[in-house]
């Protein structure tokens, strides 16, 4: 969001429709699912005349949004089922935190959804909303393309009990597929800061460095997306809304343990590259010390030559070395003599 799009909203009434996120010309795709436990009827490029017709049959609809950049179509949604202005100022607004508001017809979920592409390693964030009412769900989405393919799979195929249950289960499984993906970009995560505590422990460069503080920044964004969804489950939880039946119940409290672990894994990771930025100033010193002990011994050694070569190289009258004939090779015997003898003493003490 550019600050521009920021400062449009100060002094807007609320329920003002401004979208703060980053502009986009692709379309708005709608996307119907309606089903009963005997059927699935899909449409893959729906209208709002099609989820005006779904709604007068006695089934479970869910309509998918990919898009939320079009005020009119967020708007005209908003009208057939109700929505409050407040909740379409919330969905319109991507940097929104995870959050669960009841209303009396229907439930507003806001959640992150994480991934990673493949060519990049920064985490990508979407603001993924849904409203669950007693016969339908809507789920908008930023753009096209989700982790929901797997609960579609199970509707259009009745695996499950999915079919079977209302609009509150598969809220649910949609809260739940979010959450599993969690799992896969920690595991990807994990698998990074081994490879980061291996370098900073064998090899620490400035490339492993900016490596920690790029993966510490990653865990801090994705700490402060997941902690806001324990307390979004945990609202579901304490039983705020009639539309939430006790048969989902147990599924949420399923959902709550995944999040709780999720976060525990991720102080467990931020600890982890706490010690490792620990043990690549201690490999950074440690490397620094022994080159400063090599250079000091070096300088040490020579040290006793050069008093030697200074002696020598005296301007005195009378030196009785001057007209010696084995003066000059005596005295690199001399000289190599001392520098071997003290390496051999250096040695003895361990300092090399």
């Amino acid at each position: 969001m550019t600050r521009q799009r920021r400062k449009s909203k100060i002094g807007m009434s609320p329920g003002s429709l401004i979208y703060t996120g980053e502009r986009t010309t692709e379309p708005v795709k709608i996307s119907v699912m309606d089903y009963t436990p005997d059927r699935v009827d899909e449409f893959s490029d729906a209208s709002l005349d099609h989820i005006r017709a779904c709604l007068a049959h006695d089934s479970i609809t869910w309509i998918n949004v990919s898009g939320i950049h079009d005020m009119e179509i967020v708007e005209k949604i908003g009208k057939i089922f109700d929505l409050h202005p407040l909740v379409l100022e919330d969905l319109v607004n991507p940097r929104h935190r995870a959050k669960m508001d009841a209303y009396d017809n229907y439930l507003f979920l806001v959640l992150k959804m994480v991934f990673q592409e493949p060519d990049q390693k920064a985490l990508q964030y979407e603001h993924v909303c849904l409203v669950v009412g007693p016969d339908f769900l809507i789920s908008f989405q930023e753009r096209e393309g989700d982790v929901f393919g797997p609960v579609r799979d199970r509707l259009r195929m009745a695996k499950g009990r999915i079919r079977k249950s209302g609009a509150d289960y598969l809220g649910y499984a949609l809260m739940d597929m979010i959450v599993d993906q969690y799992y896969g970009i920690l595991e990807q995560m994990g698998e990074e800061i081994d490879i980061i505590q291996e370098e900073a422990l064998e090899n620490p460069s400035a490339e492993t460095f900016s490596a920690i503080h790029s993966t510490r920044h990653q865990l801090v964004l994705l700490r402060k997306t997941i902690w806001p969804m324990r307390e979004l489950v945990a609202g579901l939880l304490r039983g705020e809304s009639a539309l939430i039946r006790e048969g989902v119940m147990v599924y949420l409290r399923d959902v709550y343990d995944h999040v709780i672990q999720v976060i525990d894994t991720v102080e467990t990771f931020r600890d982890l590259l706490a010690g490792t930025l620990d043990t690549y100033m201690s490999s950074v010193s440690n490397k620094m010390n022994e080159v400063m002990k090599v250079l000091t011994i070096m300088a040490t050694m020579f040290i006793p030559l050069t008093f030697l070569a200074g002696i020598y190289g005296m301007n005195f009258t009378y030196m009785p070395e001057l007209d010696w004939r084995y003066a000059y090779p005596v005295f690199w015997g001399v000289v190599l003599v001392v520098f071997l003898a003290m390496f051999g003493w250096f040695k003895k003490k361990k300092w090399l």
